[in-house]
């Protein structure tokens, strides 16, 4: 007994340092925010001894902060809303019809997720660009193909947890395969739904390339957005911290709502 609490003490003990390690750059940066650009330089681990709030104000406004969150919002929601969608049906079609022809076509999707994006990086951007079609629909549909692969593979194996019986009771009472789809299939995959909405949202929102590629500084993300604020400012750290600090917030109160939302969907997909 006698070892086993020294060893529970050890791991706490641990856990607490790597913690402080994880929560370090973190510190580093907020403290920082609140701090002159002198005196970053003269006290970078000490807390400030005047606050100012200056550096937030003119991140925001050099951010150009509405703009970019409305347009990382919009990619984001449209994206992973469009994924679900066409995912969930594609999972359904290949699970229920059992063909060689649809094993083909889930293996091609599996083996899809093998593939790098930056092995059709410029040829996708080349196609696009000659068909002058870089822009925020184009960007939507680029990660439709790219967010479609896992989603697919998730949701077939999600279906092998509901009866066939479902189907046919469906059928004797009328329903088509649409109707059964999305008034009967889809609300029991809401487990699975929520996962791939966590996987896909954290992904895309906090995707830097594929945006930098494929849209304009007007239409930027906000992480497209802070690559060009740090160009801007990489020796103010004063503005690029607050600046960064000010990009963290929607992450920080997204998961402060949805985290039991979060924690049940990555949970209850995971049994799945």
């Amino acid at each position: 007994m006698k070892q086993k609490k020294i060893g529970l003490v050890l791991l706490e003990i641990f856990g607490l340092l790597l913690a402080i390690l994880w929560l370090s750059p973190f510190y580093l940066m907020l403290v920082n925010a609140f701090k002159t650009k002198r005196e970053i330089f003269t006290n970078v681990l000490g807390i400030p001894e005047e606050f100012t709030f200056e550096n937030f104000n003119r991140a925001f406004v050099e951010l150009d902060f509405v703009n970019s969150f409305l347009n990382s919002l919009f990619i984001s929601v449209v994206s992973v809303a469009i994924i679900i969608l066409f995912s969930a049906m594609a999972g359904y079609a290949l699970a229920r019809n059992k063909s060689k022809l649809s094993n083909i076509i889930f293996y091609f999707f599996v083996g899809a997720m093998l593939i790098p994006f930056q092995s059709v990086m410029i040829p996708l951007v080349s196609i696009f660009g000659q068909a002058e079609m870089l822009n925020q629909a184009s960007l939507i549909f680029m990660y439709l193909g790219f967010g479609c692969s896992l989603s697919i593979f998730l949701y077939h194996g999600a279906m092998t947890g509901i009866s066939n019986s479902l189907d046919e009771a469906a059928k004797i009472d009328g329903a088509n395969k649409f109707q059964t789809f999305w008034h009967i299939i889809f609300p029991l995959l809401k487990p699975i739904s929520v996962t791939v909405g966590i996987l896909n949202v954290i992904w895309i929102w906090n995707d830097f390339l594929l945006p930098s590629l494929v849209i304009g500084e007007a239409n930027a993300t906000i992480p497209l957005k802070m690559f060009y604020f740090f160009g801007q400012y990489t020796k103010q750290w004063h503005l690029a911290l607050a600046g960064l600090t000010i990009a963290i917030i929607p992450v920080i109160i997204g998961y402060f709502f949805a985290q039991k939302q979060i924690i049940k969907g990555v949970s209850e997909g995971a049994v799945k």
